[in-house]
């Protein structure tokens, strides 16, 4: 039975939970009221042991290959519809797939499909789920009503510093004729300024790269600080032209929250393997808005 909750104080204004038998996901609804399904994966209701019960939807050298495609199956029974998913296989950098042909993506029960490198998708298919994988990092969704192009966007520290979400926000422009000003974008879950400390090489980079950044960074220690990715995505896209008021950022932190999301950061160190976590965005047909 699905069940829809929400929760503004937890989630952040713009979202809300649902759940179908244990598995839930955190959705955009300004996303969602656009044409785009959409959502955020959360641990539970999975069958990895990781340490137990773990929706762990990546990582195939960490967990079998048969654990994840049934914890893919479960997490996109949430989504109503027959979707096909496309992957990649991320690797920190600015190169983005374009999805042009169905036969680009898996159909149930989701094979795993991940081997191009990249770490941003974008499509205007129709029932094509594109996802990207997270444990920290920030990802981001974004939907075009008038073109009915999306991407999903995978931006750890490397990538906002190398601005991987222009970057797919430029190819949309490329390929559709997006407008900035007319997307909605949302921000997931991710390892948020409370919690996330990094070194100076990450320091640096920003410096290098986003002259007046100092703003990003909350001073902790010499030489450490922790580092705000989201303002750091949410500033990108407002300087592109996004209206700010069109972009929707979960409150959620994954180091934070274990709870609820898998945590490189937290639990590397303890339990040696971690989970991965999924956001997905694909185009609903109009005759079915």
């Amino acid at each position: 039975m699905e069940m829809i909750t929400e929760d503004t104080a937890l989630t952040g204004s713009g979202f809300y939970w649902r759940e179908l038998d244990g598995v839930r996901a955190l959705v955009c609804a300004p996303l969602e009221q656009d044409g785009f399904i959409n959502g955020f994966s959360t641990r539970d209701g999975g069958i990895s042991p990781m340490p137990r019960g773990a929706l762990n939807l990546a990582g195939f050298n960490e967990d079998s290959a048969e654990n994840i495609l049934e914890n893919r199956r479960r997490f996109l029974k949430l989504f109503p519809g027959e979707w096909s998913l496309a992957g990649c296989w991320q690797v920190h950098g600015v190169d983005i797939r374009l999805v042009k042909e169905a036969s680009q993506a898996q159909p149930r029960p989701y094979a795993t499909g991940d081997d191009d490198r990249c770490d941003a998708l974008v499509t205007s298919l129709p029932h094509t789920l594109l996802g990207v994988k997270t444990a920290d990092c920030v990802p981001i969704l974004i939907g075009d009503a008038r073109t009915g192009a999306c991407a999903a966007v995978h931006a750890g520290w490397r990538g906002t510093v190398a601005s991987i979400v222009t970057h797919t926000l430029e190819r949309m422009i490329q390929e559709y004729g997006t407008r900035p000003a007319e997307v909605r974008v949302a921000i997931g879950p991710a390892a948020g300024a409370c919690c996330y400390e990094v070194g100076s090489e990450v320091i640096d980079a920003f410096k290098t790269h986003f002259p007046g950044s100092e703003d990003l960074f909350t001073v902790t220690r010499e030489g450490h600080a922790r580092v705000d990715l989201f303002k750091a995505n949410r500033d990108q896209l407002t300087k592109l032209g996004v209206a700010r008021d069109r972009i929707h950022s979960s409150t959620l932190c994954t180091m934070c929250r274990t709870d609820l999301f898998f945590s490189y950061r937290r639990e590397k160190s303890v339990h040696g393997k971690v989970g991965r976590l999924m956001a997905v965005i694909g185009r609903k047909l109009s005759d079915e808005l």
